[in-house]
């Protein structure tokens, strides 16, 4: 039996690690098989009440090459067929990834091992964190190839670095390594590769250990942050604000809070 081409990782602090697990090909993100695997690693993180951190990475020196460019030579898998059956092939298959990484309400992490070019480049940035080796490279590449990000990278690439240095990137098509990634803000932080899973753990554990419905609820406004009004804006924050009033972490939090303070020094 083949390995499975996303490893699932379920720690015992909440944390939730999946691997990209097809080394010697690259992670590719245009293999049926991957992309089927890691939509339903992801349902499966969706549903999990008891997942509380979710960390992405790759198997391997390489995060994700992207798409398979000798099946876009020979026109096969999502490559093939009318322009219609790839529209709808891209739909079904990698465009899922931005909308249930969207859907997911516990805090993401990408921890980029090594090179994410094309898809495998926009997959990092769906995630809410960014942390890299010294060996990572973000690729916007796909106007060399005479095509655009088919999964939503621009839309995440605006957002995370503006619009001006996102369209810089994606007309050059030019790859950012790990220290530029740094300087703009596009990584949280760069780590010798053999120090990057254990960093990328230690940060998951911390933000794991917070009250989790707090944490959820706070990556829920801060994604509305990106596209409400402030009024409906402010809305959604009482409305939230009093729903944490009432959780038992709430409670137990500045219990913890008032009996650090009344101690003696």
């Amino acid at each position: 039996m083949s390995e499975p081409r996303v490893l699932i990782d379920r720690r015992s602090d909440g944390v939730v690690v999946l691997t990209l697990n097809d080394p010697e090909r690259r992670n590719p993100m245009s293999d049926a098989e991957m992309i089927e695997a890691l939509i339903a690693a992801l349902q499966g993180v969706e549903s999990d009440r008891d997942a509380r951190v979710l960390v992405i990475t790759g198997a391997g020196p390489v995060f994700s090459a992207g798409g398979n460019v000798k099946e876009m030579h020979q026109k096969t898998g999502i490559f093939g067929g009318s322009p219609s059956d790839i529209a709808e092939a891209y739909r079904a298959a990698v465009q899922q990834l931005p909308m249930i990484l969207s859907r997911i309400d516990i805090p993401t992490i990408a921890a980029v091992n090594g090179p994410a070019m094309g898809a495998g480049c926009d997959l990092t940035l769906m995630c809410d964190l960014r942390l890299a080796s010294t060996k990572a490279v973000f690729g916007e590449v796909f106007v060399d190839l005479g095509l655009v990000s088919g999964d939503g990278g621009g839309w995440f690439l605006v957002r995370h670095l503006g619009y001006q240095r996102a369209a810089e990137i994606s007309f050059r098509a030019r790859p950012v390594e790990a220290a530029e990634a740094l300087t703009l803000g596009l990584v949280l932080d760069v780590h010798e590769p053999e120090d990057l899973m254990d960093r990328t753990l230690e940060l998951a554990a911390e933000i794991a250990a917070k009250p989790v419905p707090a944490i959820r609820m706070t990556k829920r406004l801060l994604r509305m942050a990106e596209r409400a009004h402030l009024q409906d804006y402010l809305a959604a924050v009482g409305a939230m604000q009093a729903a944490a009033h009432g959780t038992d972490e709430h409670a137990a939090a500045v219990a913890a809070f008032v009996e650090r303070r009344s101690r003696p020094r």
